[in-house]
């Protein structure tokens, strides 16, 4: 029987609301960001844009580094690689494709 492992649980749940799907189109092109540029360019409150981005870091989906009071924030194209290749070993288990 096939189990989902957590992280790929965690950025099932990430991925899960609209406001951080649309959230992370701002990451594209290796794009760096603080909550700041986020909340900015999302039209949130900074406190929300934090409350997501945590999230979506949690999912893997987003690293960050702090450089002094600052945090950065950036695409995880690892994390969502390995999220995707068990989400992939996942479902090829518990519902194959019928031929």
């Amino acid at each position: 029987m096939a189990e989902l492992g957590e992280h790929s649980r965690r950025f099932l749940k990430a991925l899960a609301g609209e406001t951080r799907q649309q959230l992370m189109e701002a990451f594209s092109g290796n794009a760096e960001l603080t909550v700041g540029q986020v909340a900015e360019r999302a039209g949130i409150a900074q406190s929300t844009a934090s409350e997501h981005l945590a999230m979506l870091r949690e999912g893997g989906l987003l690293t960050a580094r702090r450089d002094g009071k600052t945090v950065y924030y950036r695409a995880n194209p690892a994390g969502i690689a390995a999220a995707l290749t068990e989400l992939q070993g996942y479902l090829a288990v518990c519902c194959p494709p019928t031929e």
